[in-house]
This record gives structure tokens, sequence and C-alpha cells, in this order.
């Protein structure tokens, strides 16, 4: 716990409540008389995380349209952000999981490191108020927003480039990883017509890609 508290740059006062929010309804079911399981904590650490980002768009961004601030909420508050966010903790390796979700490969299972990041910032809210889980969202989520804008920007960008010509064939390579589990670093490249033409980093596959994109599209546009 003290590992995953460091991470998280908070020190629960109650840790049950931690405890709780890494605790799958598989283990709960298999453990009745117990904490019981993180769906609580999952609800209101949805809604938590939702208002803290609506709220830092809206000021932040006094000139976007409702529409846009939608879909830069959506794409911050996305499962795949989140799971980017449970990688960066290792927070598979603190679930409390039952027998068979823990045997099936629940741990990486995406839609429950998903949830038990929303149930580990309630539990932080309950412990320590807003301002504390207002924290856990700046420092995990808000502080990439820039990276999300260039996700939604760049691989489209490309694709509209290159289809001015009819036949080009683009694709994205994997060509290295580096780095610790919490915090690897990919590298991928991206051809046209099986030529390199970009080539970038992240902190995961897809930000890699954008990135490969960004840099394409800078070289093709010279």
């Amino acid at each position: 716990m003290e590992t995953l508290e460091a991470r998280l740059g908070y020190t629960f006062q109650d840790r049950s409540l931690l405890q709780q929010a890494l605790t799958h309804s598989s283990y709960a079911n298999e453990n009745r008389g117990g904490l019981g399981s993180n769906e609580r904590l999952e609800f209101l650490g949805d809604s938590i995380l939702g208002m803290v980002t609506a709220d830092h768009l809206y000021h932040a961004h006094p000139d976007l349209p409702e529409g846009d601030l939608t879909r830069t909420r959506a794409a911050l508050v996305c499962e795949e952000s989140l799971v980017e966010v449970a990688d960066r903790l290792e927070l598979g390796k603190f679930l409390r999981l039952g027998r068979g979700e823990a045997a099936g490969g629940g741990r990486e299972r995406p839609s429950i490191r998903a949830d038990a990041v929303e149930a580990v910032l309630a539990a932080v809210y309950l412990d320590g108020g807003l301002a504390e889980a207002r924290k856990i969202v700046q420092r995990f989520i808000l502080a990439r927003e820039t990276e999300k804008a260039v996700t939604r920007d760049y691989k489209t960008a490309l694709q509209e480039l290159v289809q001015r010509e009819s036949g080009q064939v683009l694709a994205y390579r994997l060509i290295g990883q580096s780095g610790p589990d919490h915090a690897k670093v990919f590298t991928v490249e991206v051809d046209l017509n099986g030529k390199a033409v970009g080539r970038g980093t992240g902190h995961s596959k897809k930000e890699a890609e954008q990135m490969a994109a960004r840099s394409a599209v800078e070289m093709l546009n010279k």
C-alpha cells in the first residue's frame, strides 16, 4: 500500500478506503463479510473525474464551444486514458481479484483497471476531500491535456494529407520500447508506401503513433 500511496502522492488516513477501491467484485463475492467491492466507489469516482475535468476545461478554455469541450473531456476521461493512468501506477499489481478472475488475466483487463482508477479517486475524495481528489486528477489526467489534444489532431491530418493522391498506403510500426513497466516509453515509425516519413515516442503506443504522425505531417508539408 505504501508503494501505491507514494506513486499517487497521497497518504491515506483510512487505508481501508484504498483497500476497498482495489477490491474487484469477484474477490468480494468469494470473501463475503469483508469490505465489499469497489463498484460504489467507481460510481462516485466517475462523477468526480467528470466534474473536475469539466470545471478545468470550462475555466482554462473560455473560447471553446460546448461541443469542443465535450469532445475534449471525453478524450481525457475515456477508458484508454484511465488505463494509461493504471499502467503508470502499476495498479494491476495491487488489485484484489477472485481466483477465477485472476487466473483469467483480470489484472490486465482494461475495464477492471480503468474502474479501479476511478475507485481510487473516490477513495482519495472520501479520505481527504475534493481538493486532494482534484490534485490526483490534475497530476494524472489534466497534466496530459496537451498530449490528448495532439492525439485528436495529427493522425487524421496525416490521413487527409496522403489521401490527396490515390493509392497511398500508411502503416505504423512499433520499433522500440524502454523504461520500467510503470513508465514505459514507446517508439513508433510511420511509413508511407513502405518508406519511413516520421517517428515519435510516447507513454502509450497510441500516443507514440500520434507523435509519429505529427512528425510526418511536418515533414510532408515542408
